[in-house]
């Protein structure tokens, strides 16, 4: 890991907003607020701001991190739609990285952790993690359930719904994919939109 290179980190996938630029692991600046259905507005004047902030230009980026999901349909979307964008027009390596991931990522102490985004109706998107130091695996695969049985079912793991992601632990733990092809990048959703149910 190039201690210099510059990053930008964006995930849209929750209620929570987050960017942050960093060089290395090390945070120039982060973004983690809660928003009101508005990402897809309030992503780009974010990413920006906190640019103009450090005194940065996104050309400066040497990668990109985007989160792919799970969460609202509409929240990933712009997220990668946004660092796609980049991407392709800044010809810099885009990496994904699974939302669960980010926020499991937020997690301080060590052991088992499940993070757990909303999906309405008691069910939630979630995964079961182990945290040790800075290193997160991936113990059980990330799904669509109902949180009371995921809840009952994995009763030792410290369950997360909010907290903002730490880039070392991202960095230092085997859940980022490079892109290959920019085109191809798409969200991950857990669960069938409304007209893909319909139409099967």
């Amino acid at each position: 890991m190039k201690t210099s290179l510059k990053r930008l980190v964006v995930d849209s996938a929750t209620d929570w907003l987050y960017v942050g630029i960093f060089e290395g692991d090390k945070a120039l600046i982060t973004h983690y607020e809660q928003g009101k259905n508005n990402h897809s507005v309030t992503l780009m004047p974010t990413v920006e701001k906190l640019f103009k902030e450090v005194n940065l230009d996104v050309i400066h980026i040497d990668e990109l991190i985007v989160g792919i999901g799970p969460g609202s349909y509409t929240g990933v979307r712009i997220g990668v739609v946004v660092m796609k964008m980049f991407a392709w027009t800044l010809n810099k390596p885009l990496y994904t990285v699974s939302s669960l991931a980010l926020l499991a990522s937020s997690f301080t102490s060590n052991g088992l952790v499940m993070p757990s985004i909303d999906a309405r109706r008691g069910n939630a998107f979630l995964g079961i993690y182990d945290k040790e130091g800075q290193q997160l695996t991936l113990r059980h695969a990330e799904k669509h359930m109902a949180l009371k049985d995921a809840l009952n079912d994995y009763p030792k793991a410290h369950h997360v719904t909010q907290g903002e992601p730490s880039l070392p632990v991202i960095l230092h733990s085997n859940v980022l994919v490079k892109v290959d092809d920019v085109h191809l990048v798409a969200p991950v959703y857990l669960r069938q939109t409304e007209a893909e149910r319909n139409l099967s």
